[in-house]
């Protein structure tokens, strides 16, 4: 892959975007630092789901993954 080249196309393709949406996450995107832990920039209840999973799989809580699978096949 020729990095500059993929720069290139990329400019190319921002320059041309009418999606304000898209634009905004590219803009968090860009303004993300690269030191930023993530579980800082998550909000409470998505911790507090993180834990309660957590929680689940030190208890045992879990269904394998094949089981699942095998539970929603029919819209996978």
């Amino acid at each position: 892959m020729n990095l500059d080249s993929e720069k290139l196309k990329i400019i190319d393709w921002i320059a041309n975007l009418k999606d304000e949406t898209v634009i905004a996450k590219i803009k968090i995107l860009k303004d993300h630092s690269i030191d930023a832990d993530w579980w800082d920039e998550i909000s409470e209840a998505e911790k507090v789901s993180i834990e309660r999973g957590l929680e689940d799989v030190k208890a045992g809580r879990v269904i394998d993954h094949s089981e699942v699978k095998k539970l929603y096949e029919k819209w996978l």
